[in-house]
């Protein structure tokens, strides 16, 4: 997620194009959706770079260069499982062959790029003022109920991988970043709510 976002950011910047933070961290768990499919092999077919790119090809076509900071966060899912974690079937159904680096989730080496990336984009988040923005009320905030949950299950139940020891600071730190904004957007929907319904009285 951390990856995704700052690629989400960059390219933002680049193509000077507007972004959701929200929307930014749930396209990037996006392919892992396979975990809710019982007929699918987790990192298969919806981490293929293939499939990704013939789903974004149509929102492409709708709204242009402004898709290019999601459909890059989507992707660098992927890569990462590349990298990091295990093997991918990253051009599924071109080949059903797994693809990977072989460096394993748990190694002293995972657990420091995952640091690196998630101390980046703390950085980027505290100086872009984005952390001031997801505080704040909007209706894409109730999104991150899929981020929320994506950080959720490993660290509490281990599914489906357990967290290190090692990165339990930063689940529980994304797990405040995410549920924040819920619980604001939860606030303001339950204060309208009652204001309708007292008004209406």
């Amino acid at each position: 997620m951390a990856a995704g976002y700052l690629t989400g950011k960059a390219t933002s910047k680049l193509l000077n194009v507007s972004v959701s933070i929200p929307l930014l961290f749930v396209v990037s768990t996006l392919p892992d959706i396979d975990l809710l499919i019982p007929a699918l092999q987790h990192r298969g077919p919806t981490h293929s770079l293939l499939i990704i790119s013939l789903l974004f090809l149509p929102i492409f076509m709708v709204y242009g260069k402004r898709v290019t900071p999601y459909f890059l966060a989507t992707i660098l899912h992927s890569i990462g499982d590349l990298l990091i974690g295990g093997t991918v079937q990253l051009v599924w159904p071109a080949t059903t062959y797994w693809y990977g680096v072989g460096i394993n989730a748990m190694s002293l080496t995972a657990i420091l790029t995952e640091w690196t990336f998630f101390l980046a984009s703390l950085t980027l988040m505290l100086k872009a003022k984005d952390l001031r923005i997801l505080f704040q009320h909007h209706p894409t905030n109730l999104l991150l109920a899929i981020p929320l949950f994506t950080v959720l299950l490993p660290s509490l139940f281990s599914f489906p991988l357990s967290v290190p020891v090692a990165l339990i600071i930063p689940h529980v730190i994304l797990l405040v970043f995410f549920a924040i904004p819920i619980l604001i957007d939860i606030e303001h929907i339950l204060r309208h709510h009652l204001r309708f319904t007292s008004s209406s009285i």
